[in-house]
């Protein structure tokens, strides 16, 4: 069975900004997202991506004393959803579902993930792009990236 991909919003935003959100479908068919990622999206949707209603309000609420509305609504998401993985980019948040057993996965690597299945053709000019449209990356990881996947 295939594994269910619930998004955050920052992956959904990097990738619009650069005109790239395709790759996720491309990937993966459908993604699923929760109503508090619309609207941190703030834009329409493509058909493929779904919405869902978390179940346990009382988990997101919990969450959202230390998370924002989207990441804390992610993460109870994918904790009703079995066989999930979650694309979540911030640090905060990937460890708090990491703690939880969640799969996790970040922007980086989704076009990691696109790069090897000959999705993409210029995966470093992909993420410089993100970066200068404002995804926030650490220069020694634009670095190591570089280093790994700049030489083919």
């Amino acid at each position: 069975m295939d594994k269910i991909i619930i998004s955050d919003t920052s992956c959904l935003i990097a990738l619009t900004n650069i005109d790239k959100l395709e790759i996720l479908r491309d990937l993966f068919q459908e993604i699923i997202i929760t109503k508090e990622v619309h609207y941190e999206f703030g834009g329409k949707l493509p058909d493929w991506i779904m919405i869902c209603e978390v179940k346990n309000q009382q988990r997101v609420d919990e969450l959202e004393s230390r998370l924002d509305k989207g990441e804390a609504s992610s993460i109870a998401l994918a904790l009703e959803i079995p066989n999930s993985t979650l694309i979540i980019d911030e640090v905060k948040g990937r460890k708090i579902a990491q703690s939880l057993n969640i799969d996790i996965i970040g922007t980086i690597g989704i076009l990691l993930l696109a790069d090897k299945k000959g999705l993409v053709d210029d995966v470093i000019g992909i993420i410089l792009r993100m970066v200068n449209k404002g995804f926030r990356l650490s220069d020694k990881l634009i670095d190591k990236i570089i280093d790994k996947y700049g030489k083919k």
